[in-house]
């Protein structure tokens, strides 16, 4: 099993899981009206997904939590470099990415698709395909207390 972390706010904590947001507004590997799950392989990598995402003030205003998934090893397909589409991390234009996952999702090929982080791309994403007959399989744990470091937001913010 592979971990994934989630970190929602707190009041979203009990449908974290199913698509949703990622629904109605799109995301990196998915167009809007395609509901899927985003995941940071570690906890580190899904708050910086979330800083970069995120009004930082709001940030402290706001309670979140972090929910870990486990993923069965082999529902999940890796999109190594070869996979990766010409600009899949522009930040301007998320529409080669969203491509690729719009059709990974067409296939149902596997329950989760590892991306690289397009904000740290030595670091990894699991984007999680609600839809998938194995959907059931993931593992999901309890939602912990989560709080954004206010030194994360800057100096102005740390210090009042």
């Amino acid at each position: 099993m592979t971990s994934g972390w989630r970190i929602v706010k707190e009041r979203f904590a009990a449908k974290a899981f199913d698509g949703e947001g990622a629904r109605l507004y799109g995301g990196r590997w998915n167009s809007p009206g395609r509901p899927v799950v985003y995941l940071g392989c570690t906890p580190a990598i899904a708050a910086l997904e979330i800083l970069a995402h995120n009004a930082r003030l709001n940030l402290l205003e706001t309670s979140y939590v972090i929910v870990e998934a486990r993923v069965p090893d082999d529902a999940m397909l890796d999109l190594g470099p070869a996979g990766l589409p010409e600009g899949w991390n522009d930040p301007a234009d998320p529409g080669a990415a969203a491509r690729v996952g719009d059709a990974w999702l067409d296939s149902r090929a596997s329950l989760a698709l590892r991306v690289p982080s397009a904000v740290l791309p030595l670091e990894f994403n699991l984007v999680l395909n609600v839809g998938h007959p194995r959907m059931g399989e993931v593992e999901v744990g309890e939602p912990l207390p989560f709080r954004f470091d206010p030194r994360l937001l800057g100096p102005q913010v740390a210090n009042g």
